[in-house]
This record gives C-alpha cells, sequence and structure tokens, in this order.
C-alpha cells in the first residue's frame, strides 16, 4: 500500500490529540497550558512545503517508537527516534515534535538540533525561533543566543525598538533573571540611542535588584523620549509611593495632559493618600475624555461620597447602573444609603431591594429593614430579617443585626428573647454570647450577662470585647471595682487603641474618684470616636468637677448628632430636668 505524506499528516494530529506530555512552553509563554483534546481528527490539508514521502515500514516503525517510548517515560529514547526520523523525512512536523519531546526530556543538546533542523525547514516560523530562544537560554548559551537575536533584529530596522520591548516581554517569565540580564545587555549594546533599550535594560536591572540602575536607565529612556508614558509610569513605581510618587507623576502630566494610564495611574495614588478631592479631580477628567466609562463613572461616584458630595455621587452612580456594565450591586447599594440619609425613604427600599448580590446583599437587607422600621413598619422590618436568614440560617450578622434593631427601638425584652433563643442554637458562638450579654445587661439581669461574658472569655481569651464589656459593667454599678480594674488593664493590654475601651478605663477612674485622670482618658477616647455614651461621660465628669457650663457645651454637641440616643439622653435629664 502506497500512502504519502497525508497519511504522516494524520498520524501526527492523532499523536498531538493524545500527547503523553505537552513540551514546556517557549519562553514568554504559560508553561503549564492544559493540553486540549480533538474530538475529531480535522481534515488532512496539503501543504506544498512538506515533502513527498511514501510510508514505509521504517518511517511507520521510528514513529511509533518515539510514540511508545515518549507514553513509556522513555524521553530520550522517544527524542532520539524522533530526532533521527526527521533527518531522514526533512518534515518540518517532525522536527517539531522531535524539539518538543527532547524539551520535554531536558534533553538540550538533542532539542538543540531538532530546533536547528525546523529552522532550516521552515525559516520564518515563530514558534521554532522562541523554542530555540528557550532551549539557549535553557542551556546557558547566552552568548549564542545574542547573535541569533541580534541578527533577528537587524532585520527589523526600522523598528528595532518595538523588536525589543517584544522579545524582553517574551522573556519576562523566565526565572534565570541574572541570565536574561546578561543577554539583554548585550542586546542593546548597539542601541543605546533607543528609548526602548534603555527602558528593557532598565526591567532587567530591577529583576536582580539594581532599582538605582533602573532608574539611571528609565531616566536615560525619558530624555530620549520625554512623552513615553510606559517610561513615566516605571519610574513611578521606582519612587516611594506617597508625595514622591504622586509629585512626579503630577509634574509629567502638566507636561503630557493626555496620558490617560497615567493620569489613572496618578489618580489612584491620590486615593490611596486618601487625598480624595485631588483623586476626584483626576477622576473626573478621565471621564470627560471618556464620559461613558464604567470605571470612571464608578470611581467619582464613590469619590463623591467620600468627600459628602450626596448630589454627584447619585448622579453618577445612577449613570452607572443604567449603562448596566459590570456590577451594579454595590452602586445601587450606596444609592440606597443616598436616599435613606436624603429621607426619600420608599426610594431608598426600591434601590436596597435591587441588591441581589456580593457582599452587600446582606447588608442591603438590613438597611432595608432599619428602614421599615423608620416608617413604622416594625413587623414587615422583622419579616425581611426572618426570609434574610431563612435563606443562611448560618449568618450572625443577620442576627446580630436584627437585635440591635430591636434595641435601638428600645425593645430590650423582645432582643433578649430572640438571643436566648439563638444561643440555643449556637451556645458556644462567641457573637452570640457577646450580644446576648448586653441585652442582659439592658434588663439588669446581671447574673446571665456575667454567665455569658466569662464563657465568652474562657472561648476566646484574647477577647477584649469580652473583657471589657464586663469590667464596664461592674463599674457603671460601682461594683467590685479592683476586679473591673483587672477586667479592664487586660482589655487595654489586648486593644491599646480601641476608644470603647478606653472609654469604659476612663468611667471606673471616675468611679474611684480619680476625675482628673478620667477625665483625660475619656477625652482622648472622644477624639478617637466622638461616640454619644462617651459624651455622656465626659459632662458627668466635667460635672463632678465643678465646669459645668463645659460639661452642657459638650452635651448639646452631642446630643446635635445623636438626639435619639438613650444613655445621652438620660444623663442629660439627670443633672438638667
Amino acid at each position: 500500500m502506497n500512502l504519502r505524506s497525508s497519511v504522516l499528516a494524520l498520524l501526527l494530529t492523532l499523536a498531538g490529540a493524545c500527547a503523553w506530555a505537552q513540551a514546556p512552553a517557549p519562553v514568554g509563554e504559560p508553561a503549564d497550558e492544559p493540553v486540549v483534546e480533538s474530538a475529531a481528527v480535522p481534515p488532512v490539508k496539503e501543504d506544498a512545503r512538506l515533502p513527498k514521502l511514501d510510508l514505509t515500514g521504517q518511517i511507520l516503525y521510528q514513529f511509533l517508537l518515539g510514540e511508545f517510548a515518549g507514553q513509556r517515560g522513555q524521553f530520550e529514547l522517544s527524542a532520539r527516534a524522533f530526532l533521527d526520523l526527521a533527518i531522514t523525512t526533512r518534515d518540518m512536523r517532525i522536527a517539531r515534535r522531535a524539539t518538543e519531546v527532547a524539551f520535554h526530556a531536558r534533553q538540550y543538546d538533542v532539542a538543540l538540533e531538532a530546533v536547528r533542523l525546523w529552522l532550516s525547514l521552515e525559516p520564518e516560523s515563530q514558534p521554532a525561533k522562541q523554542m530555540q530562544s528557550t532551549l539557549l537560554l535553557a542551556s546557558g548559551r547566552i552568548d549564542e543566543l545574542a547573535v541569533n537575536l541580534a541578527r533577528d533584529l537587524a532585520l527589523e530596522a526600522p523598528k528595532v525598538g518595538e523588536a525589543l520591548m517584544r522579545i524582553a516581554r517574551a522573556f519576562a517569565r523566565y526565572p534565570d533573571k541574572q541570565a536574561v540580564h546578561r543577554l539583554f545587555n548585550q542586546l542593546t549594546q548597539p542601541y543605546l540611542g533607543l528609548a526602548e533599550a534603555r527602558f528593557v535594560r532598565a526591567q532587567t536591572e530591577l529583576a536582580i535588584g539594581g532599582a538605582a540602575r533602573a532608574k539611571s536607565e528609565i531616566d536615560q529612556a525619558l530624555v530620549l523620549r520625554p512623552d513615553w508614558d510606559a517610561a513615566a509610569l516605571f519610574k513611578a513605581e521606582l519612587l516611594p509611593k506617597g508625595p514622591a510618587q504622586l509629585d512626579f507623576l503630577k509634574a509629567w502630566l502638566g507636561a503630557n495632559p493626555a496620558a490617560h494610564e497615567v493620569r489613572l495611574a496618578y489618580a489612584r495614588g491620590l486615593v490611596s493618600e486618601k487625598r480624595y478631592e485631588e483623586a476626584r479631580v483626576e477622576f473626573r477628567r478621565l471621564l470627560a475624555a471618556n464620559p461613558e466609562s464604567p470605571d470612571m463613572l464608578y470611581a467619582v461616584g464613590i469619590l463623591s461620597l467620600q468627600v459628602n458630595d450626596a448630589t454627584e455621587a447619585e448622579q453618577q452612580l445612577k449613570h452607572f447602573v443604567a449603562l448596566g456594565r459590570g456590577d451594579v450591586n454595590p452602586a445601587r447599594f450606596y444609592l440606597g444609603q443616598i436616599a435613606e440619609q436624603a429621607g426619600r425613604l420608599d426610594e431608598a427600599l426600591g434601590w436596597y431591594d435591587q441588591v441581589a448580590a456580593g457582599e452587600h446583599a446582606a447588608q442591603a437587607m438590613v438597611r432595608a429593614a432599619m428602614v421599615l422600621v423608620r416608617q413604622n413598619k416594625f413587623d414587615e422590618a422583622r419579616q425581611r430579617f426572618a426570609m434574610a436568614r431563612s435563606g443562611a440560617p448560618d449568618d450572625m450578622r443577620l442576627v446580630v443585626a436584627e437585635a440591635q434593631m430591636l434595641r435601638d427601638s428600645g425593645r430590650h425584652a423582645e432582643a433578649y428573647a430572640f438571643l436566648a433563643k439563638m444561643l440555643e442554637a449556637w451556645p458556644d458562638d462567641p457573637e452570640l454570647l457577646y450580644e446576648t450579654s448586653l441585652a442582659a445587661e439592658k434588663l439588669d439581669y446581671l447574673d446571665v450577662m456575667e454567665r455569658h461574658l466569662r464563657r465568652l472569655i474562657a472561648l476566646k481569651p484574647d477577647s477584649a470585647q469580652g473583657y471589657n464589656a464586663l469590667g464596664y459593667s461592674l463599674a457603671d454599678r460601682n461594683l467590685r471595682l479592683d476586679e473591673a480594674a483587672d477586667l479592664l488593664n487586660k482589655a487595654v493590654s489586648l486593644a491599646p487603641d480601641d476608644p470603647f475601651i478606653l472609654d469604659s478605663k476612663g468611667w471606673l477612674l471616675f468611679r474611684q474618684g480619680k476625675s482628673a485622670e478620667a477625665l483625660a482618658a475619656l477625652q482622648t477616647a472622644y477624639s478617637r470616636k466622638p461616640d454619644a455614651e462617651i459624651a455622656a461621660h465626659i459632662g458627668e465628669v466635667l460635672w463632678a468637677l465643678g465646669r459645668r457650663d463645659e460639661a452642657l457645651a459638650v452635651w448639646r454637641e452631642a446630643a446635635k448628632a445623636h438626639p435619639s440616643n438613650e444613655v445621652l439622653t438620660a444623663t442629660i435629664k439627670r443633672f438638667v430636668p
């Protein structure tokens, strides 16, 4: 039976479809790409470059020998069989197969011989050129590789700069950074008058830890090509994050105002430094250049929220949602918050109900329930929580949020009953123990409160909250102050900067008759967190010190911000009936 190269092509296709090994990818390509199995053998196409061969017994034998040897792990034998077959047939497909098998077997000398044959048969093959580069680099033949690449570069004129960048990208993930550095030092030497050559040198210097040399090279690139945004971004990355980096980007943008990517980097840097208003100015410029960009719309909307500009935040976030590109759930949540703060409660509910998934979904359910409470629809609010918990029965955030809603509404008995029931199902949940103890404390169930908090401390010895809650409850009732002091000192040691723990410590000092020390601790806490209950304590200490006008001023200011806080209201009534 006289079969020609079409049959050989069929065999090669079948071998590729059930390949026993995938050769490591050439430089710059992922090394772990999966082998895709063919569902069916595609039709064989004639190629004028292919040799016209009869499928002799010897050819079939060598081909099958290579395949079966590879399947049995005899890679050296497989590689040699394919190389011998490639030399005999001068078929570029078999030369490629020989190269890949030898590469996989780390038989670099055989692989190089095979790839040279492959290139002689298919001189313009980019995969062959990439494979040869990979092999030369892997075997440490830097000079030979540099000669080959230099020859290819010379053919790229006048686009040598682009070619250099392309080659550098191909070697970006090669693990031997020192070898790559040596290679590109040689390769770029004739082209140091090109910005791209300096850029590539900067990259390879940085890869081996030469940050100072990288900066010198990128500075040269910017001298040669001052408006190159990639070089500007590279230099910015070499500068310390913060003012130095931002000052450079700002100055460079002054000369190159249309550089989108650099302006975006500058804007993001401003956000990182919490310079939100300046960042918003930059994102507005980016948005003006691309009014339908969802990323820019969202950024301007969120930054407007950060600077308390609800009007623009709402405008941009609504536009973002209307575009319908990307995840619109966070924007819907923020729009709900804006509407809620503006008193447009039905609109707020509408936005919260549209938050369908993501990290804001649970928060949206909670906020919707809170809105219903504000509308005096308390039963409906609880139904919302029940529905939410039915879909996520183990989500303690929903349980805690419902309990807080009950407490904030003054329904302390309902809050305690609800939490006690939940605690029966999860008796050792730290969050539930803590919340149930707070609910018990509101009803003066002090033994229950203490039992739960001590259980919490036993379960989580590093729980600053547990120590603080128990210590504060004792101090607030003027009970067992020495024990309260031990508990609060432990809480302070675990969380020294927590404003609520500092408030508890200050309140204990006041109970101990150390008013001046108490005032200092309370004022420190208030500076970190202007909370209504801390303000109530500061006012009471000031009153005890005879500084009543100051106490009244503190209370009045806090009452403006927190008009419905129970503790603050009760404290003021005790002193100012």
